[in-house]
Protein backbone atom coordinates (compact mmCIF):
# COMPACT_ATOMS: atom_id res chain seq x y z
CA UNK A 1 0.00 0.00 0.00
CA UNK A 2 1.14 3.29 -0.75
CA UNK A 3 2.48 6.20 2.30
CA UNK A 4 2.96 8.73 -0.37
CA UNK A 5 1.90 10.43 -3.52
CA UNK A 6 3.88 13.06 -4.82
CA UNK A 7 3.98 14.82 -8.08
CA UNK A 8 6.20 17.66 -9.36
CA UNK A 9 4.86 21.26 -8.23
CA UNK A 10 2.11 21.82 -11.68
CA UNK A 11 -0.38 24.23 -13.15
CA UNK A 12 -3.86 23.27 -14.72
CA UNK A 13 -5.88 24.91 -16.60
CA UNK A 14 -9.27 23.06 -16.55
CA UNK A 15 -12.61 22.93 -18.41
CA UNK A 16 -14.77 22.13 -16.01
CA UNK A 17 -14.89 24.23 -13.09
CA UNK A 18 -15.59 23.77 -9.02
CA UNK A 19 -18.26 26.65 -8.62
CA UNK A 20 -21.09 26.53 -6.85
CA UNK A 21 -23.97 28.18 -5.96
CA UNK A 22 -22.45 29.45 -2.83
CA UNK A 23 -19.83 31.09 -4.82
CA UNK A 24 -21.97 33.67 -7.00
CA UNK A 25 -24.15 34.00 -3.82
CA UNK A 26 -21.02 35.56 -1.91
CA UNK A 27 -20.39 37.93 -4.65
CA UNK A 28 -24.70 39.24 -5.07
CA UNK A 29 -24.78 40.09 -0.79
CA UNK A 30 -24.49 43.19 0.31
CA UNK A 31 -23.61 43.83 3.83
CA UNK A 32 -24.04 46.95 6.02
CA UNK A 33 -20.88 48.69 5.73
CA UNK A 34 -19.85 52.52 5.72
CA UNK A 35 -19.71 55.28 7.82
CA UNK A 36 -21.01 55.41 11.43
CA UNK A 37 -23.52 57.74 11.31
CA UNK A 38 -24.49 55.39 8.35
CA UNK A 39 -24.98 52.47 10.26
CA UNK A 40 -25.94 54.26 13.03
CA UNK A 41 -29.23 54.77 10.83
CA UNK A 42 -29.31 50.88 9.69
CA UNK A 43 -28.35 52.49 6.13
CA UNK A 44 -32.01 54.45 5.66
CA UNK A 45 -30.60 57.24 3.98
CA UNK A 46 -31.97 56.99 0.16
CA UNK A 47 -33.81 60.36 0.94
CA UNK A 48 -31.22 62.26 2.73
CA UNK A 49 -27.93 61.94 0.92
CA UNK A 50 -25.27 64.44 2.81
CA UNK A 51 -23.32 61.43 3.93
CA UNK A 52 -20.16 59.52 2.44
CA UNK A 53 -21.98 56.65 2.38
CA UNK A 54 -25.29 57.13 1.31
CA UNK A 55 -24.06 58.10 -2.27
CA UNK A 56 -23.39 53.91 -2.63
CA UNK A 57 -26.69 53.88 -2.11
CA UNK A 58 -28.46 56.62 -3.91
CA UNK A 59 -25.50 58.32 -6.39
CA UNK A 60 -28.05 61.71 -5.78
CA UNK A 61 -26.49 62.05 -2.33
CA UNK A 62 -23.61 63.75 -2.99
CA UNK A 63 -24.83 67.42 -4.04
CA UNK A 64 -26.84 67.31 -0.86
CA UNK A 65 -23.79 68.25 0.78
CA UNK A 66 -23.25 72.00 1.42
CA UNK A 67 -19.59 71.85 1.30
CA UNK A 68 -16.62 69.95 0.49
CA UNK A 69 -15.62 66.88 3.27
CA UNK A 70 -13.68 63.63 3.29
CA UNK A 71 -13.87 60.82 5.72
CA UNK A 72 -12.96 58.38 7.12
CA UNK A 73 -14.41 55.45 8.50
CA UNK A 74 -12.69 52.34 11.60
CA UNK A 75 -14.69 49.10 12.23
CA UNK A 76 -14.29 46.58 14.89
CA UNK A 77 -16.32 43.11 13.73
CA UNK A 78 -17.27 40.32 15.99
CA UNK A 79 -18.84 37.42 14.61
CA UNK A 80 -19.91 34.32 16.61
CA UNK A 81 -21.13 31.32 14.32
CA UNK A 82 -23.20 28.46 16.83
CA UNK A 83 -23.67 25.64 14.63
CA UNK A 84 -25.85 22.25 15.94
CA UNK A 85 -24.28 18.61 13.86
CA UNK A 86 -26.95 15.84 14.37
CA UNK A 87 -27.37 17.53 17.72
CA UNK A 88 -23.94 18.20 18.74
CA UNK A 89 -23.63 22.02 19.88
CA UNK A 90 -20.39 23.91 19.14
CA UNK A 91 -19.35 27.53 18.75
CA UNK A 92 -16.46 29.52 17.40
CA UNK A 93 -15.98 33.27 17.55
CA UNK A 94 -13.43 35.68 15.97
CA UNK A 95 -13.09 39.53 15.78
CA UNK A 96 -11.07 41.91 13.41
CA UNK A 97 -10.42 45.57 12.55
CA UNK A 98 -9.95 47.55 9.87
CA UNK A 99 -10.67 50.43 8.18
CA UNK A 100 -13.61 50.07 5.92
CA UNK A 101 -14.55 53.15 4.77
CA UNK A 102 -12.67 56.35 3.24
CA UNK A 103 -13.90 59.06 0.60
CA UNK A 104 -14.27 62.73 -0.39
CA UNK A 105 -17.01 65.20 -1.90
CA UNK A 106 -16.19 68.29 -3.52
CA UNK A 107 -19.43 70.90 -3.76
CA UNK A 108 -19.54 73.46 -6.86
CA UNK A 109 -22.70 76.17 -6.08
CA UNK A 110 -23.56 77.65 -9.35
CA UNK A 111 -25.83 81.20 -9.41
CA UNK A 112 -27.86 80.00 -12.41
CA UNK A 113 -31.29 79.72 -10.94
CA UNK A 114 -31.87 76.46 -12.56
CA UNK A 115 -29.18 74.37 -11.95
CA UNK A 116 -28.37 75.47 -8.70
CA UNK A 117 -25.04 73.11 -7.57
CA UNK A 118 -23.29 70.25 -8.94
CA UNK A 119 -21.40 67.85 -6.89
CA UNK A 120 -18.13 65.29 -7.51
CA UNK A 121 -17.18 62.99 -5.36
CA UNK A 122 -15.04 59.19 -4.85
CA UNK A 123 -15.64 56.78 -2.14
CA UNK A 124 -13.95 53.84 -1.11
CA UNK A 125 -16.16 51.20 1.08
CA UNK A 126 -15.60 47.34 1.82
CA UNK A 127 -19.22 45.89 0.44
CA UNK A 128 -18.94 42.84 2.51
CA UNK A 129 -16.60 42.03 4.54
CA UNK A 130 -15.80 38.06 4.02
CA UNK A 131 -14.00 37.05 7.18
CA UNK A 132 -15.57 34.46 8.92
CA UNK A 133 -14.71 30.74 10.62
CA UNK A 134 -17.27 27.80 11.30
CA UNK A 135 -16.37 24.91 13.17
CA UNK A 136 -19.02 21.79 13.07
CA UNK A 137 -18.65 18.89 14.60
CA UNK A 138 -20.99 15.85 15.72
CA UNK A 139 -21.65 12.18 14.90
CA UNK A 140 -23.26 11.06 11.74
CA UNK A 141 -25.42 8.07 12.18
CA UNK A 142 -25.44 6.82 8.51
CA UNK A 143 -23.37 8.14 5.90
CA UNK A 144 -19.47 8.42 5.81
CA UNK A 145 -17.06 10.50 3.48
CA UNK A 146 -16.71 7.72 1.25
CA UNK A 147 -19.97 8.61 -0.60
CA UNK A 148 -18.75 11.84 -1.72
CA UNK A 149 -15.38 9.87 -3.33
CA UNK A 150 -18.18 7.15 -5.11
CA UNK A 151 -20.28 9.44 -6.08
CA UNK A 152 -17.54 11.17 -8.49
CA UNK A 153 -15.63 7.72 -9.39
CA UNK A 154 -18.50 5.81 -9.99
CA UNK A 155 -18.57 6.18 -14.31
CA UNK A 156 -15.28 7.34 -14.53
CA UNK A 157 -12.56 4.35 -16.15
CA UNK A 158 -9.92 2.99 -13.67
CA UNK A 159 -7.07 3.84 -16.06
CA UNK A 160 -7.99 7.49 -16.06
CA UNK A 161 -7.69 7.70 -12.12
CA UNK A 162 -4.26 6.05 -12.55
CA UNK A 163 -2.82 8.96 -14.84
CA UNK A 164 -1.37 11.93 -13.61
CA UNK A 165 -3.64 14.17 -11.53
CA UNK A 166 -3.01 18.28 -13.62
CA UNK A 167 -4.31 16.05 -16.54
CA UNK A 168 -7.62 15.53 -15.22
CA UNK A 169 -11.33 17.75 -14.72
CA UNK A 170 -12.08 18.30 -11.33
CA UNK A 171 -14.82 15.68 -10.99
CA UNK A 172 -12.17 13.45 -12.09
CA UNK A 173 -9.59 14.72 -9.48
CA UNK A 174 -12.56 14.04 -6.40
CA UNK A 175 -12.19 10.46 -7.43
CA UNK A 176 -8.19 10.22 -7.29
CA UNK A 177 -8.17 11.45 -4.04
CA UNK A 178 -10.62 8.52 -2.99
CA UNK A 179 -9.08 5.81 -4.91
CA UNK A 180 -5.24 6.92 -4.13
CA UNK A 181 -5.92 7.67 -0.18
CA UNK A 182 -7.81 4.14 -0.89
CA UNK A 183 -11.23 5.05 0.83
CA UNK A 184 -12.64 3.40 -2.56
CA UNK A 185 -11.68 0.68 -4.33
CA UNK A 186 -12.40 -0.11 -8.15
CA UNK A 187 -14.81 -3.34 -8.64
CA UNK A 188 -12.19 -5.08 -11.33
CA UNK A 189 -8.80 -3.91 -11.94
CA UNK A 190 -9.45 -3.65 -15.83
CA UNK A 191 -8.73 -0.41 -16.97
CA UNK A 192 -11.86 0.14 -17.98
CA UNK A 193 -13.64 -0.46 -14.68
CA UNK A 194 -16.28 2.05 -14.10
CA UNK A 195 -17.89 1.22 -10.71
CA UNK A 196 -16.24 1.63 -7.21
CA UNK A 197 -16.67 -0.08 -3.76
CA UNK A 198 -15.85 1.78 -0.04
CA UNK A 199 -13.37 0.79 1.82
CA UNK A 200 -15.03 2.43 5.09
CA UNK A 201 -15.97 -0.26 7.58
CA UNK A 202 -20.05 -0.34 7.44
CA UNK A 203 -21.87 0.50 10.82
CA UNK A 204 -22.72 4.10 10.93
CA UNK A 205 -22.12 6.26 13.75
CA UNK A 206 -19.10 8.23 11.91
CA UNK A 207 -17.86 11.07 14.38
CA UNK A 208 -17.15 13.99 11.64
CA UNK A 209 -15.81 17.45 12.09
CA UNK A 210 -15.45 20.68 9.83
CA UNK A 211 -13.64 24.01 9.92
CA UNK A 212 -13.87 26.37 7.33
CA UNK A 213 -11.86 29.53 8.03
CA UNK A 214 -12.25 32.53 4.86
CA UNK A 215 -11.32 35.75 4.89
CA UNK A 216 -10.71 38.88 2.11
CA UNK A 217 -12.99 41.33 0.69
CA UNK A 218 -15.12 42.98 -1.80
CA UNK A 219 -14.63 46.38 -2.23
CA UNK A 220 -16.55 49.10 -4.53
CA UNK A 221 -15.09 52.52 -5.38
CA UNK A 222 -18.16 54.39 -6.38
CA UNK A 223 -17.41 57.89 -8.85
CA UNK A 224 -19.96 60.44 -8.71
CA UNK A 225 -21.82 63.04 -10.29
CA UNK A 226 -24.36 64.97 -9.17
CA UNK A 227 -26.61 67.75 -9.96
CA UNK A 228 -29.31 70.00 -8.13
CA UNK A 229 -32.13 71.50 -9.79
CA UNK A 230 -34.35 74.36 -8.40
CA UNK A 231 -33.71 73.00 -4.93
CA UNK A 232 -36.29 70.79 -5.02
CA UNK A 233 -34.62 68.08 -7.89
CA UNK A 234 -31.56 66.02 -7.45
CA UNK A 235 -30.08 63.38 -9.38
CA UNK A 236 -26.66 61.47 -9.68
CA UNK A 237 -24.59 58.54 -11.32
CA UNK A 238 -22.09 56.56 -10.28
CA UNK A 239 -19.70 54.86 -12.20
CA UNK A 240 -18.31 51.79 -9.69
CA UNK A 241 -15.48 49.60 -9.61
CA UNK A 242 -15.23 46.66 -7.75
CA UNK A 243 -12.61 44.25 -6.22
CA UNK A 244 -12.91 40.63 -4.93
CA UNK A 245 -10.17 39.67 -2.90
CA UNK A 246 -10.97 35.82 -1.43
CA UNK A 247 -9.51 32.95 0.58
CA UNK A 248 -11.25 30.04 1.38
CA UNK A 249 -9.89 27.27 3.56
CA UNK A 250 -11.87 24.02 4.72
CA UNK A 251 -10.55 20.72 6.80
CA UNK A 252 -12.43 17.85 7.80
CA UNK A 253 -11.78 15.18 9.57
CA UNK A 254 -13.61 11.73 10.03
CA UNK A 255 -13.42 9.09 12.58
CA UNK A 256 -14.73 5.23 13.04
CA UNK A 257 -14.42 2.32 14.66
CA UNK A 258 -17.04 0.20 13.24
CA UNK A 259 -13.92 -2.29 12.60
CA UNK A 260 -10.61 -2.07 14.57
CA UNK A 261 -8.73 -4.66 12.00
CA UNK A 262 -9.83 -3.59 8.45
CA UNK A 263 -10.76 -0.60 6.59
CA UNK A 264 -10.42 3.62 6.34
CA UNK A 265 -10.05 4.02 10.26
CA UNK A 266 -9.97 8.40 9.91
CA UNK A 267 -9.55 10.85 6.74
CA UNK A 268 -8.70 14.45 6.93
CA UNK A 269 -9.27 15.87 3.43
CA UNK A 270 -8.12 19.27 2.70
CA UNK A 271 -9.39 21.95 0.23
CA UNK A 272 -7.97 25.76 -0.61
CA UNK A 273 -9.53 28.53 -2.62
CA UNK A 274 -7.91 31.88 -3.48
CA UNK A 275 -10.34 34.06 -5.48
CA UNK A 276 -9.89 37.26 -7.34
CA UNK A 277 -11.04 39.85 -9.81
CA UNK A 278 -12.96 42.98 -10.39
CA UNK A 279 -15.85 44.55 -11.58
CA UNK A 280 -18.01 47.36 -12.94
CA UNK A 281 -21.52 48.54 -12.24
CA UNK A 282 -23.40 51.50 -13.09
CA UNK A 283 -25.99 53.46 -10.79
CA UNK A 284 -28.67 55.80 -11.02
CA UNK A 285 -31.09 58.05 -9.13
CA UNK A 286 -32.81 61.19 -7.40
CA UNK A 287 -34.14 62.94 -4.45
CA UNK A 288 -37.07 65.15 -4.48
CA UNK A 289 -38.10 67.40 -2.18
CA UNK A 290 -41.71 67.21 -1.69
CA UNK A 291 -41.99 69.95 1.29
CA UNK A 292 -39.47 71.39 3.20
CA UNK A 293 -39.62 68.62 5.29
CA UNK A 294 -40.61 65.66 3.15
CA UNK A 295 -38.47 63.96 0.74
CA UNK A 296 -38.65 60.90 -1.39
CA UNK A 297 -35.43 59.09 -2.97
CA UNK A 298 -35.09 56.48 -5.71
CA UNK A 299 -32.54 54.97 -7.58
CA UNK A 300 -31.40 51.83 -9.42
CA UNK A 301 -27.94 49.30 -9.56
CA UNK A 302 -27.13 47.17 -12.52
CA UNK A 303 -25.57 43.97 -11.96
CA UNK A 304 -22.36 43.51 -11.21
CA UNK A 305 -19.99 41.91 -13.89
CA UNK A 306 -17.55 40.26 -12.31
CA UNK A 307 -14.17 38.32 -14.14
CA UNK A 308 -12.87 36.19 -11.66
CA UNK A 309 -9.84 33.40 -11.47
CA UNK A 310 -9.50 30.71 -9.02
CA UNK A 311 -6.94 28.88 -7.77
CA UNK A 312 -7.66 25.88 -6.00
CA UNK A 313 -5.63 22.67 -4.55
CA UNK A 314 -6.51 19.55 -2.07
CA UNK A 315 -4.97 17.12 -0.03
CA UNK A 316 -5.63 13.91 1.35
CA UNK A 317 -4.36 12.06 4.99
CA UNK A 318 -5.98 8.47 5.38
CA UNK A 319 -5.11 6.09 7.99
CA UNK A 320 -5.91 2.41 7.15
CA UNK A 321 -5.88 -0.99 8.41
CA UNK A 322 -5.54 -4.24 6.43
CA UNK A 323 -5.54 -7.67 8.80
CA UNK A 324 -4.66 -5.34 12.25
CA UNK A 325 -1.39 -3.71 10.50
CA UNK A 326 -1.70 0.45 10.29
CA UNK A 327 -0.75 2.46 7.04
CA UNK A 328 -0.87 5.96 6.46
CA UNK A 329 -1.17 7.45 3.26
CA UNK A 330 -0.97 10.85 2.09
CA UNK A 331 -2.50 12.17 -1.40
CA UNK A 332 -0.38 15.87 -1.37
CA UNK A 333 0.21 16.52 -4.81
CA UNK A 334 1.11 19.97 -4.21
CA UNK A 335 -0.62 20.58 -7.47
CA UNK A 336 -2.34 24.44 -8.10
CA UNK A 337 -5.18 24.10 -10.46
CA UNK A 338 -5.40 27.37 -12.20
CA UNK A 339 -8.87 27.63 -13.50
CA UNK A 340 -9.99 29.87 -16.79
CA UNK A 341 -10.88 33.53 -15.92
CA UNK A 342 -15.07 33.15 -15.57
CA UNK A 343 -18.10 36.07 -15.32
CA UNK A 344 -20.38 36.46 -12.35
CA UNK A 345 -23.42 38.69 -13.30
CA UNK A 346 -25.07 39.49 -9.65
CA UNK A 347 -28.81 40.65 -9.49
CA UNK A 348 -29.59 44.28 -10.18
CA UNK A 349 -31.14 46.36 -7.40
CA UNK A 350 -34.12 49.04 -7.17
CA UNK A 351 -34.37 51.47 -4.18
CA UNK A 352 -36.91 53.62 -2.86
CA UNK A 353 -37.04 55.90 -0.26
CA UNK A 354 -39.10 58.51 2.04
CA UNK A 355 -37.87 61.00 4.77
CA UNK A 356 -39.34 63.41 6.97
CA UNK A 357 -37.38 66.27 8.58
CA UNK A 358 -38.19 67.79 12.11
CA UNK A 359 -36.58 71.05 11.38
CA UNK A 360 -32.96 71.01 12.77
CA UNK A 361 -33.94 68.64 16.00
CA UNK A 362 -34.52 65.13 13.80
CA UNK A 363 -35.22 63.33 11.40
CA UNK A 364 -37.04 59.76 10.56
CA UNK A 365 -36.27 57.74 7.58
CA UNK A 366 -37.19 54.67 6.00
CA UNK A 367 -35.71 52.42 2.83
CA UNK A 368 -37.15 49.81 0.96
CA UNK A 369 -34.95 47.49 -1.84
CA UNK A 370 -35.55 44.72 -3.83
CA UNK A 371 -33.47 42.52 -5.56
CA UNK A 372 -33.98 39.01 -7.79
CA UNK A 373 -31.13 36.40 -7.05
CA UNK A 374 -32.66 34.61 -9.24
CA UNK A 375 -31.22 36.45 -11.66
CA UNK A 376 -27.45 35.61 -10.76
CA UNK A 377 -25.52 34.53 -13.57
CA UNK A 378 -22.16 32.27 -14.40
CA UNK A 379 -20.47 33.15 -17.90
CA UNK A 380 -19.62 31.42 -19.97
CA UNK A 381 -23.57 30.51 -20.55
CA UNK A 382 -22.75 28.07 -22.96
CA UNK A 383 -20.01 26.14 -20.86
CA UNK A 384 -22.41 23.39 -19.62
CA UNK A 385 -21.19 23.05 -16.24
CA UNK A 386 -22.52 27.42 -15.92
CA UNK A 387 -25.15 26.41 -17.97
CA UNK A 388 -26.71 23.66 -15.51
CA UNK A 389 -25.94 26.09 -12.48
CA UNK A 390 -27.50 29.28 -14.02
CA UNK A 391 -30.68 26.87 -14.23
CA UNK A 392 -30.30 25.16 -10.90
CA UNK A 393 -29.97 29.21 -8.97
CA UNK A 394 -33.23 30.29 -11.61
CA UNK A 395 -34.89 27.23 -9.90
CA UNK A 396 -33.07 28.14 -5.94
CA UNK A 397 -32.99 31.54 -5.44
CA UNK A 398 -35.57 34.36 -5.38
CA UNK A 399 -36.52 37.81 -5.15
CA UNK A 400 -35.44 38.90 -1.48
CA UNK A 401 -37.15 42.72 0.18
CA UNK A 402 -35.10 44.41 2.03
CA UNK A 403 -36.74 47.35 4.72
CA UNK A 404 -34.23 49.78 7.06
CA UNK A 405 -35.68 52.42 9.28
CA UNK A 406 -33.47 54.79 10.79
CA UNK A 407 -33.96 57.98 13.22
CA UNK A 408 -31.96 61.00 14.33
CA UNK A 409 -32.58 63.16 16.78
CA UNK A 410 -30.28 66.39 17.75
CA UNK A 411 -29.62 68.40 20.91
CA UNK A 412 -27.44 71.40 20.22
CA UNK A 413 -24.08 69.94 18.56
CA UNK A 414 -24.72 66.32 19.26
CA UNK A 415 -26.87 63.70 17.52
CA UNK A 416 -28.17 60.30 18.52
CA UNK A 417 -29.22 57.70 16.31
CA UNK A 418 -30.74 54.64 15.60
CA UNK A 419 -32.15 51.82 13.32
CA UNK A 420 -33.61 48.41 12.18
CA UNK A 421 -33.02 46.67 9.13
CA UNK A 422 -34.96 43.47 7.60
CA UNK A 423 -33.31 41.53 4.49
CA UNK A 424 -35.04 38.14 3.58
CA UNK A 425 -33.31 35.18 2.54
CA UNK A 426 -31.99 35.12 -1.00
CA UNK A 427 -32.90 31.37 -1.62
CA UNK A 428 -36.28 30.38 -2.37
CA UNK A 429 -36.55 27.58 0.65
CA UNK A 430 -35.54 30.29 3.06
CA UNK A 431 -32.92 28.07 5.09
CA UNK A 432 -29.81 27.76 3.27
CA UNK A 433 -29.47 31.40 3.85
CA UNK A 434 -31.99 32.49 6.11
CA UNK A 435 -33.70 35.99 6.88
CA UNK A 436 -31.45 39.13 8.17
CA UNK A 437 -32.42 41.03 11.32
CA UNK A 438 -30.39 43.66 12.82
CA UNK A 439 -30.34 46.93 14.80
CA UNK A 440 -28.33 49.79 15.36
CA UNK A 441 -27.58 53.07 17.50
CA UNK A 442 -24.88 55.84 17.36
CA UNK A 443 -24.04 58.96 18.63
CA UNK A 444 -22.17 61.82 17.02
CA UNK A 445 -20.93 64.98 18.13
CA UNK A 446 -20.36 68.16 15.68
CA UNK A 447 -17.63 70.35 16.88
CA UNK A 448 -17.74 72.83 13.38
CA UNK A 449 -15.41 71.75 10.94
CA UNK A 450 -15.08 68.07 12.18
CA UNK A 451 -17.03 65.63 13.27
CA UNK A 452 -16.73 62.79 14.99
CA UNK A 453 -19.29 59.74 14.84
CA UNK A 454 -19.62 56.36 16.55
CA UNK A 455 -22.18 53.27 15.91
CA UNK A 456 -23.34 50.12 17.64
CA UNK A 457 -24.55 47.49 15.09
CA UNK A 458 -26.38 44.23 15.69
CA UNK A 459 -27.48 41.41 13.07
CA UNK A 460 -28.29 37.54 13.45
CA UNK A 461 -28.95 35.17 10.58
CA UNK A 462 -29.61 31.84 10.50
CA UNK A 463 -28.31 29.36 7.50
CA UNK A 464 -27.62 25.47 6.91
CA UNK A 465 -24.38 24.30 5.24
CA UNK A 466 -23.29 21.03 4.03
CA UNK A 467 -19.87 20.03 4.42
CA UNK A 468 -19.92 19.01 0.78
CA UNK A 469 -22.29 19.67 -2.00
CA UNK A 470 -22.43 15.71 -3.17
CA UNK A 471 -22.76 12.38 -1.24
CA UNK A 472 -22.40 13.70 2.43
CA UNK A 473 -24.78 17.06 2.40
CA UNK A 474 -26.59 16.19 5.96
CA UNK A 475 -26.35 20.34 7.18
CA UNK A 476 -24.83 22.07 9.99
CA UNK A 477 -27.34 24.18 11.16
CA UNK A 478 -25.22 28.06 11.69
CA UNK A 479 -26.46 30.61 13.95
CA UNK A 480 -24.53 33.98 12.99
CA UNK A 481 -24.17 36.98 15.39
CA UNK A 482 -22.44 39.90 13.98
CA UNK A 483 -21.06 42.90 16.14
CA UNK A 484 -19.81 46.15 15.10
CA UNK A 485 -18.54 48.87 16.43
CA UNK A 486 -17.32 52.05 14.12
CA UNK A 487 -15.85 55.27 14.39
CA UNK A 488 -15.89 57.83 11.50
CA UNK A 489 -13.77 61.23 11.21
CA UNK A 490 -15.52 63.94 9.03
CA UNK A 491 -13.57 67.11 7.83
CA UNK A 492 -14.91 69.99 6.40
CA UNK A 493 -12.02 71.21 3.83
Amino acid sequence: MKKLILFIVGFASLTIQSQEIQDAVRYSLDDMTGTARFRGMSGAFGALGGDLSAINMNPASSVIFNTNQVGFTFSNHSKNNESTYFGTYTEQCDSSFDMNQFGSVFVFHNNDANWKKFAFAINYENENRLDNSVFSAGVNPTTSIDSYFLNYANGIPLGTLQSNLYALNYNEQQAFFGYNGYIISPVSENLSNTQYVSEVPAGGNYYQDNYVESYGFNGKVAFNLATQYKDFLSFGINLNAHFVDFNRASSFYEKNTNDLENGVQDVVFENFLYTYGSGFSVQVGAIIKATQSLRFGASYESPTWYNLNDEFTQRLYATNRVNGVTFNDIVDPRILNIYPTYEVQTPEKWSASAAYIFGKSGLISFDYTLKNYSHTKLKPENDYVFSNLNTEMANTLNNANEFRLGAEYKIKELSIRGGYRFEESPYENGKTIGDLTGFSGGLGYNFGYFKLDFAYSYSQRKSQEGFFTTGLTSPAFINTITNSFTTSFIFEL
